[in-house]
């Protein structure tokens, strides 16, 4: 299993029990891992343990902890593994090293999905893969210099620019060990001095970037997040429950309005600066400690039809019909 669909199945102990709902509804096998500050193992929570200790009086905002077992069965190797899952009725076996950190996931899949064979930004949407998709989209708006940042599966990428007709200005900055989706930007340390967007590969913006940039420059902002308006109507009636089961509040098929991250974000230079060698932290993370450390951080909200989450795969033929049409 690659990092990027590891860390799906991994969160730290200082999540609660809703931060940790999510999770695992995002990685639709219904289990979570958790680990503290030294990415070490210490517990697993699954779907049933959170309802189980909801129904006991927890609340949605207590530690996920306490929810979840402090001692998951864990293999220290792929055969061992294995041997476990097939034996036993596991969902998930973790592979961890001598230091109890996960290092690889067994599901019982010989085949995960088409990430075995490509790395997610190369999927292709109709004619053209991801990245390119996204590429096009810069390029429009006279966005030209692409820096990429790359380590699962690097020489696929890069063998497929070098091959395609199309000559982008592309610098590769290779990432020897995942230092998650912030800490791989100190790459860039002095090779870049003006703003630049940041983006994962799987997010496409059809907005005006125009207007994002001025938005940036005129409120001296040293980070934009770009977010997406999200209006949900839940097709149920929604129940706050409380110990053993008692109901405290209904309400019938409310609309929840929120703004999603979209991933990407204007950033200036001097935000690599205050990023360490070698790490390990999500670019969300980044965004809140510059807030910490005072310096300006705002929000560019767009509307959710402006905004193509290609990452993941049951929308790609959305994503397709709503590029190229029927």
């Amino acid at each position: 299993m690659d990092n990027q669909e590891l860390q799906k199945f991994i969160g730290l102990d200082t999540l609660n029990v809703s931060e940790a709902m999510q999770k695992i509804d995002n990685n639709s096998n219904g289990i979570l891992f958790l680990v503290n500050d030294i990415s070490s193992l210490v517990g697993c929570i699954t779907d049933g343990d959170i309802r189980r200790f909801l129904l006991a009086g927890g609340k949605m905002t207590d530690p996920a902890v306490k929810a979840a077992n402090s001692h998951p069965r864990t293999a220290s190797s792929l055969e061992e593994a294995k041997h476990l899952y097939h034996n036993r009725d596991f969902v998930v076996i973790p592979i961890v090293d001598e230091n109890g950190k996960i290092i690889d996931l067994y599901t019982g899949k010989t085949e995960e999905t088409l990430f075995k064979v490509l790395p997610k930004p190369l999927i292709p949407v109709g004619d053209l893969p991801i990245i390119e998709l996204i590429m096009k989209e810069y390029e429009s708006y006279a966005c030209d210099e692409f820096h990429i940042i790359v380590n699962y599966k690097r020489g696929l990428m890069k063998a497929y620019f070098a091959d395609n007709e199309r000559k982008y200005n592309i610098t590769w900055h290779d990432e020897e060990e995942p230092l998650g989706t912030g800490g791989g930007l100190r790459l860039l340390r002095g090779k870049i001095d003006s703003t630049f967007f940041f983006a994962n590969c799987d997010a496409l913006l059809t907005a005006n970037y125009e207007s994002i940039m001025k938005f940036h420059k005129e409120n001296n902002n040293v980070i934009t997040m770009i977010c997406a308006y999200k209006n949900i109507n839940i097709p149920y009636g929604v129940v706050d429950m409380g110990v053993n089961g008692t109901i405290e509040n209904m309400k019938e098929k409310p609309l929840i309005s929120f703004l999603t991250n979209t991933g990407i974000y204007i950033v200036e230079p001097e935000v690599i600066d205050d990023i360490a060698d070698d790490e390990v932290i999500g670019f969300p993370d980044i965004v809140e400690r510059e807030k910490q450390k005072g310096k300006k951080v705002a929000v560019f909200p767009i509307s959710e039809n402006d905004w193509m989450d290609m990452g993941q795969f049951p929308e790609l033929e959305k994503m397709r019909i709503k590029l190229y049409g029927e």
